[in-house]
């Protein structure tokens, strides 16, 4: 079931088999917000706190919502900062500003770019265009107070993992349709494209048994959009956007053996007919997740690495 997994990250997945977990899916909505909280944790606790000059808590006013966020201003560089907004995954039910501090630390100390972290709001208590919302908000809030928060506004990127991935890629269609704010890249990995459909090849092959399983991703899905004849709207599904306004040059990043390889790639390919600069890269024998897998594989941490210097290319 596993032959194309990179022999580290299989040997991962067999020790969790051996702890015998429970799948998202199968827990309460508290009970997954903590599994995801253990698993991040533990991934990250044999890394030292990585330095960064300062870090802000603050509410993003915008649009009528009011969103947290947690700014990091990078040790190297001088203002304004290139400044990169991301949007953690967690299929917009787990997940949090929190559980990915470590992640943004090291994302702002190696690109010398500002991070400014969304603490957009979680379905199922919130469920869709909610998160969408907070998100385009955030950014738009860090646009229009780019002056005061030292942050250059000719390079504002917006990223995200997997949901995560999904909400920087619907952010960069807002924004290009309103014409504000300008995007100057977009940075999407493993992303979630369609909610329409889960009956891709690569859920199909990798339904099971590759960390996010098909099971799981109906689950999450059903949280955000519980209204199935919703889930083809662009601002939920970027796939269906009918990209009259080109959005920002895009960075796509899909993991082999994940089940949304084949959505966020067949995005990428939309992006490229419709005249978007888009870079699409396949990691081999990656699963889902591998963005914050560095201590568990030394290949997931050369995707990781890749990935970063793609980010400080962009914010210069």
């Amino acid at each position: 079931m596993r032959e194309k997994v990179e022999k580290q990250l299989k040997r991962f997945l067999e020790d969790m088999d051996g702890e015998g977990g429970a799948l998202l899916h199968e827990l309460t909505i508290p009970e997954a917000r903590q599994a995801d909280d253990d698993f991040l944790y533990s991934i990250w606790e044999e890394v030292p706190e990585i330095r960064v000059k300062e870090t802000e808590d603050r509410v993003a006013e915008e649009m009528g919502c009011s969103v947290p966020v947690r700014i990091y201003t990078p040790l190297k560089g001088n203002p304004p900062y290139p400044v990169i907004v991301f949007f953690h995954g967690g299929g917009w039910v787990v997940g949090s500003v929190a559980n990915r501090d470590r992640g943004c630390r090291d994302i702002a100390a190696a690109t010398g770019c500002c991070v400014v972290s969304v603490e957009y709001r979680l379905a199922p208590e919130h469920p869709f265009p909610a998160a969408a919302d907070d998100c385009y908000a955030a950014a738009l809030w860090v646009w229009n107070n780019a002056e005061s928060l030292h942050v250059d506004r000719s390079h504002v990127i917006v990223m995200g993992d997997s949901a995560g991935g999904n909400l920087a890629a619907v952010t960069a269609n807002l924004s290009a349709a309103a014409g504000v704010p300008v995007i100057s890249g977009q940075v999407l990995v493993y992303p979630v494209t369609n909610l329409a459909s889960i009956d891709t090849p690569s859920y199909l092959e990798f339904a099971e048994d590759h960390l996010l399983t098909r099971d799981t991703m109906e689950w999450l899905i059903r949280q955000y959009v519980p209204d199935p004849e919703r889930r083809k709207d662009p601002k939920a599904s970027p796939l269906f956007a009918d990209l009259k306004a080109p959005p920002a040059e895009a960075y796509i990043f899909t993991a082999e053996c994940d089940v949304l390889r084949d959505e966020g790639e067949e995005y990428g390919e939309k992006l490229q007919r419709g005249g978007v600069k888009t870079v699409l890269t396949r990691y081999p024998g990656m699963i889902h997740g591998f963005f914050e897998m560095a201590t568990v594989s030394g290949a997931a941490t050369k995707a990781r690495k890749e990935i970063i210097q793609t980010i400080k290319k962009i914010g210069t």
